[in-house]
């Protein structure tokens, strides 16, 4: 019997005024078309109702980054080095 899919985060993170993190992650039965891992997930940097940064692997996409309107590939290797690269490029969009 294959697993269903299993919820692992699920944030809403204000940062600021007008600013907030929203952070999904989900362990599925199978790896999405793309990607070789068993994880699907969303990271995203929204502040003044514009979204700035996402990482993401959507179906037929794979591992990927998205940082203002430049897509470029993303080597996922665990979910913690995925939070932990993710909340860096925050940092960088900050500064």
């Amino acid at each position: 019997m294959l697993m269903k899919a299993q919820e692992l985060l699920n944030a809403r993170i204000k940062q600021g005024d007008d600013a907030f993190a929203e952070l999904r992650v989900w362990r599925l039965p199978k790896p999405v078309r793309g990607s070789t891992h068993p994880f699907k997930y969303r990271l995203a940097f929204v502040t003044a109702g514009v979204c700035v940064l996402r990482f993401d692997n959507e179906a037929g996409k794979g591992d990927h980054c998205h940082i203002g309107s430049v897509e470029t590939p993303y080597m996922f290797t665990s979910v913690d080095n995925l939070l932990a690269d993710f909340w860096r490029r925050v940092d960088d969009w900050r500064r």
